[in-house]
């Protein structure tokens, strides 16, 4: 079928070029893309019980870890999703992830997601990480509105939105499939030209 209006983004925006390492406003987070070498870190991270709690997916083997990273570029080129491990700019550490989900070119629309370490909690590493994606998403890369959902019970999730400027829309009843089964959501959003 033919479009009716030209695409917000043309298709092979990104899969034309290498995904961005993104350094934060402050200078003190680095962005970058997920390494074989991160699998360790990314398989632990997944032994959390606060991560296992709002995710629907789990990483529990060396080998799913190194998919897990394999599908992340894979994504990068099918211009679906995007990930980024958040580290220290000055030494790497991995601190946590932040993504954008469901990416749709046409719409100019895709969804934040994040967690971050039990060591990084309290020290604002996902509201610095998520403005830092939101800000290259919505300048450079081109996109019109991000969404961020969460579980109405997740109340990290929502200071997160909160702090990152994402403005809460309202309530999607029954949205999110949990492990203890259908959470109300959340959903937050941003658009370009927001203050």
């Amino acid at each position: 079928m033919t479009l009716a209006m030209a695409p917000t983004i043309p298709a092979g925006t990104f899969s034309r070029t290498s995904q961005p390492s993104l350094p934060s406003y402050d200078g003190e987070l680095l962005l970058r893309p997920w390494e074989a070498d991160d699998a360790p870190v990314l398989q632990r991270a997944f032994q959390d019980r606060t991560i296992q709690r709002w995710h629907v997916h789990h990483v529990t083997s060396p080998d799913e870890a190194q998919e897990w990273i394999t599908a992340t570029h894979r994504s990068w080129q099918r211009e679906q999703d995007v990930q980024w491990a958040i580290t220290r700019a000055d030494g790497g550490e991995i601190l946590g992830r932040v993504a954008l989900r469901r990416m749709n070119l046409v719409h100019g629309v895709a969804e934040c997601a994040y967690w971050v370490l039990p060591p990084a909690r309290g020290a604002g590493v996902a509201p610095r990480a998520v403005a830092t994606v939101t800000a290259w998403a919505l300048g450079e890369a081109g996109f019109h509105r991000l969404e961020l959902a969460h579980s109405v019970h997740n109340e990290a999730s929502c200071r997160v939105a909160t702090k990152s400027g994402f403005v809460l829309e309202g309530t999607l009843r029954g949205a999110h499939l949990q492990p203890d089964g259908r959470h109300d959501s959340h959903l937050h959003a941003r658009v370009r030209g927001d203050a």
